[in-house]
């Protein structure tokens, strides 16, 4: 079944196959090497449902992957999604198991599809506290964003301890990409890739799966996000203010960006330094924190 928005072609299904094979032969890779893979692949995948393409999404990439480490033997799997979107069919095709734990990072659903990802959608009976949404207001910023991820995501992980680490790289949450609202830079998402790096090397022993998602600024954004997130998967980070190649720039016209960079400085307080309750985004931190983190032993107050 479709929605109004997923469209096809002849090739389509052929296509989505392929893209969906990436994530298993990343995910194989991964898990046998013990190092990371990147799918570099469209469409996204994660709001496909068991049953149903919606979103742009055939067939769910993400859970696909997931779903290859569980049937090689592998106990636990997280998945963290930080498109703009709530990450939906993934959320949905794991809710009742508890092997998985889905954590959302995207803007609030009471203003963008698929209209899922409240922080009470935590999990099904047995698999309590395993569905983590972060539902941001419109207009997050790289420090607001980041504060919120290291508010839950690290402490979330750690609870649930994973055997592999997958993730979904939507660029769509940048201040350029039309079909949003947060607020983000290229250089706060590559901060959000280090920091996924890091936790899948502290729990995971380098089993980390990651895979592409949407991102509708196709010249500006999404070429630079994800050849930061490639440089940071191969162990090879790429310095944020490398220049962008002229003959790529010659061919994208003037508005093309100079750099890697969009110049930001990357910085954030920590949850922890002290709540401030007229903040929005704080809010919902301590929703997802009160939501999730009891379920998961872990105090909300701390």
């Amino acid at each position: 079944m479709l929605d109004a928005d997923t469209f096809t072609s002849p090739a389509t299904y052929d296509v989505a196959l392929l893209a969906a094979g990436a994530s298993v032969q990343a995910a194989e890779h991964a898990a046998t090497h013990r190092e990371p893979a990147f799918a570099l692949c469209r469409p996204p995948g994660h709001h496909a449902e068991r049953d149903r393409a919606m979103g742009f999404c055939f067939f769910n990439n993400v859970a696909v992957a997931a779903a290859a480490m569980l049937a090689r033997g592998l106990e636990r799997v997280a998945i963290v999604d930080i498109d703009v979107h709530h990450g939906n069919g993934t959320q949905w095709i794991f809710y009742d198991d508890p092997r998985v734990m889905t954590i959302s990072l995207h803007e609030t659903p009471a203003y963008l599809f698929p209209g899922t990802g409240f922080p009470h959608e935590s999990g099904g009976r047995g698999a309590e506290g395993k569905a983590v949404n972060v539902a941001l207001p419109p207009g997050t910023t790289d420090s607001d964003w980041l504060r919120a991820f290291h508010a839950i995501v690290p402490a979330a992980l750690r609870a649930h301890q994973p055997t592999v680490l997958v993730s979904q790289h939507g660029c769509d949450s940048h201040r350029q990409d039309p079909l949003a609202d947060l607020n983000l830079t290229v250089d706060g998402q590559r901060a959000s890739y280090l920091a996924i790096a890091d936790l899948a090397d502290e729990l995971c022993e380098g089993r980390w799966v990651s895979t592409g998602g949407g991102g509708y600024s196709i010249r500006n954004v999404v070429p630079r996000a994800w050849t930061h997130l490639l440089g940071i998967v191969s162990g090879q980070p790429i310095d944020p203010d490398t220049p962008i190649p002229e003959s790529w720039r010659a061919e994208m016209g003037e508005s093309a960006p100079i750099t890697m960079s969009d110049g930001a400085e990357v910085s954030f307080r920590h949850f922890h330094e002290g709540f401030a309750p007229h903040s929005r985004v704080d809010q919902a931190i301590h929703a997802t924190r009160v939501a999730v983190f009891p379920e998961l032993g872990i105090d909300p107050s701390l």
